[in-house]
């Protein structure tokens, strides 16, 4: 299945992936090289979308099952760059690392799943039936199932593989994410004679601890608690030079499990706001999701509810036991498991209810690190893994 030369391919190409800069909405020369990519290896079709996802897909010759792996292709900025010991995006190879911003999150896998699809096309495998597709997808790290519902709606595939690190383990959930946000408002005064006016962050601190005393997350067998963390904080006007604040603003991580909906997020800051305004008419604050915008390479404008479903197949879904199986034939030995991180599973499994798994090269720890790298082992076994599991869904 994998000769040398075919892996010394899979490692060149996450060396060149690496080589491109592809921060969030900068993408574009990675998505100009997944695609000469997939033309050099005789990709049936390949289309990019209004985001600048790039999307390959290899027909066999008889109508069957659609199997999507997904990859995207933005990273976290690299930060101090001092603190490296190599060049981010250089690719630098040595003790059987490969080093770069993007190597573990997830261009290595991304550059196996581009591979192995070929690889099945290639060895002329006349008895597989349907599809395979392989994504190369945008703005993941802010909008996680953002960019990828372009493409579910799109192709509606059967099954996904999400590529994220999974140190070769089938990942079967994943809890979700949603960022709220909380305001309080009161009345300006000048400092001196804070009587005079209403301080919003005194009112902001009523609330949350309210909160604090009366709500625990809940929490799931599988995949933990549905943790609830205070991230920032912010009072207006900024800096309070001599000034009582008339307004404060905090937001808050909240971790979804199975379910949840926004509803189920948001009633307890509602039921807590309704109390303080029966104890205290002048309270006023009201709570929301977020929204995020960002600019896509392509110039389209990408916008969405910072809420992503959380998601979980049960261990004895027939996905869920084809695609363990179907690697420990490949010589591999995958346990079964979930992500602790969001992914872009929140839209496929958690949002539009397609059986979704995730596979991939390296390890979750290794994300947004100085010094990121994968392992060569890793991304040649994922490479394997993906052949398998494709293989397995298609017969």
């Amino acid at each position: 299945m994998l000769s040398k030369e075919r892996m010394d391919f899979v490692t060149e190409l996450c060396q060149r992936m690496v080589q491109c800069p592809s921060l969030s909405g900068q993408e574009e020369a990675l998505a100009g090289l997944v695609r000469q990519t997939m033309e050099k290896l005789g990709y049936d079709e390949i289309e990019t979308d209004r985001y600048g996802n790039v999307t390959g897909v290899i027909r066999f010759g008889r109508p069957g099952k659609t199997i999507l792996l997904e990859g995207h292709m933005d990273h976290v900025d690299p930060g101090d760059l001092s603190q490296w010991t190599v060049d981010p995006y250089g690719g630098t190879v040595k003790d059987g690392r490969l080093y770069g911003r993007g190597a573990s999150d997830m261009k290595g896998s991304l550059a196996a799943m581009i591979a192995a699809a070929a690889y099945i096309k290639a060895d002329r495998q006349s008895h597989l039936s349907g599809t395979i597709m392989v994504a190369a997808t945008v703005h993941e790290e802010c909008f996680e199932g953002v960019a990828s519902q372009e493409i579910g709606e799109r192709y509606n595939p059967d099954y996904v593989v999400i590529g994220e690190a999974s140190s070769l383990d089938i990942k079967r959930g994943q809890r979700g994410r949603a960022e709220v946000v909380v305001e309080t408002y009161g009345r300006s005064a000048h400092s001196s004679n804070p009587e005079k006016g209403i301080n919003a962050v005194k009112q902001m601190i009523k609330l949350l601890s309210r909160l604090g005393q009366r709500y625990t997350p809940p929490t799931h067998p599988i995949l933990g608690s549905g943790i609830l963390e205070l991230t920032d904080i912010i009072s207006y006007p900024y800096p309070g030079a001599s000034v009582v604040p008339d307004r404060c603003r905090v937001t808050l991580d909240r971790r979804l499990l199975v379910g949840e909906t926004q509803e189920d997020v948001l009633g307890v800051f509602r039921e807590i706001i309704e109390e303080l305004k029966t104890s205290d008419p002048g309270f006023k604050a009201k709570v929301l999701i977020a929204t995020g915008e960002a600019r896509c390479y392509t110039g389209e404008t990408i916008q969405a509810l910072r809420f992503a479903p959380g998601w979980l197949l049960d261990d004895d879904h027939p996905y869920v036991t084809s695609a363990l199986a179907a690697p420990k034939r490949a010589g591999l030995s995958p346990k079964l498991s979930h992500y602790s991180f969001c992914t872009n599973g929140s839209y496929y499994a958690g949002k539009a209810g397609i059986p979704t798994i995730g596979f991939g090269a390296s390890h979750e720890h290794l994300a947004h690190v100085v010094d990121e790298y994968v392992e060569i082992s890793q991304l040649i076994s994922a490479c394997k893994g993906y052949y398998a599991i494709c293989e397995a869904m298609l017969t």
